[in-house]
């Protein structure tokens, strides 16, 4: 586990403490009910609530539109200094940023407070694949990338696709010779590794372990910076098999761009004591997510990174 506080960028901006909890929180989602960001934002509320942080149950509200780019909108816009609301985020919103598709609005527009959580992304083959390690997948891929049709939920840019394309990169081959089939979610990419419309699978460890552990798919590599805990725990990491890719799809919250610097404080050092305590850490397994827990300056800086990837990795395959 991850813990970075914000010590240091408090220390800088002269705070001397967080200041009392609002009197009401809210956790708004920037979708419909069920999906990612409801997860997230029903993750706090749930733990906070069990592990006494907050006095009053947290709200949970919704505005879908943009895959979060509404929500994002409506926070800076219309309620930038709102202290008591903390709006659900991801990195795929990281992702939609780097494409411009938040409007006119940047990754800088927003006070990222706290990542609480990831999945990882994962590489996989059918059962009855001859391949059996990521090096002898990326070795045949490489000498012929046509006969290895890659399937992933979402279109051309989605995160399953900019996963195929680091794995294309690492093969020394272009994204764009990638014969990329975009499915509706790691459902419909399982079925389709199973019966051979595809030969790889881009994808989530969450969504994937099951079928894995049943023997009805193999997962190659896991991409995380070391193994994961778990059904997943045999399944060696891209690094561990010579080739650093690491793509974790963090989950976390930002706040309005106006919230003073004392109740941000109050958010990043309450988040820091929920991710430490049980009810919390059984809140997180319940959702399938791991460990990844950055706090403040350190979630920035992540965000501000992911960002600047993901606009490379775009431009590198000419979207």
């Amino acid at each position: 586990m991850r813990i970075v506080f914000a010590a240091l960028l408090f220390g800088a901006l002269g705070i001397s403490g967080a200041t009392a909890a609002p009197e009401k929180t809210e956790c708004l989602v920037g979708a419909k009910p069920g999906g990612g960001f409801d997860l997230t934002c029903r993750l706090a509320a749930n733990a906070l609530t069990a592990a006494k942080l907050v006095e009053r149950p947290m709200a949970v509200t919704y505005m879908e539109g943009g895959v979060g780019a509404v929500a994002y909108n409506h926070v800076v816009g219309t309620r930038p200094g709102d202290s008591g609301l903390v709006t659900a985020t991801s990195s795929g919103s990281a992702l939609l940023l780097a494409q411009k598709k938040f409007g006119h609005h940047d990754a800088t527009a927003v006070r990222w407070v706290a990542s609480v959580g990831a999945d990882y992304g994962i590489v996989a083959v059918a059962a009855n694949s001859p391949i059996k390690t990521l090096k002898e997948l990326v070795e045949a891929f490489g000498k012929a990338p046509g006969e290895f049709p890659v399937g992933g939920g979402g279109a051309v840019g989605s995160q399953d696709w900019m996963k195929a394309a680091v794995l294309a990169k690492a093969a020394g081959v272009p994204a764009k010779s990638i014969r990329y089939v975009a499915l509706e979610g790691g459902g419909a990419v399982q079925t389709n590794l199973q019966g051979g419309f595809i030969k790889i699978a881009s994808g989530d460890a969450s969504e994937m372990v099951a079928n894995h552990k049943a023997g009805k798919i193999r997962i190659l590599a896991v991409m995380s910076d070391k193994r994961l805990p778990g059904d997943l725990a045999e399944v060696p990491t891209a690094r561990e098999q010579g080739h650093d890719i690491v793509w974790p799809i963090w989950r976390g919250f930002y706040v309005g761009p106006k919230v003073s610097d004392a109740d941000y404080a109050w958010w990043v050092e309450t988040f820091g004591k929920l991710v430490k305590t049980p009810e919390f850490q059984r809140e997180r397994e319940a959702r399938g997510l791991y460990p990844f827990d950055e706090m403040g300056q350190a979630f920035h800086d992540t965000v501000q990174k992911d960002v600047q990837r993901f606009r490379d990795l775009a431009k590198e395959a000419g979207l």
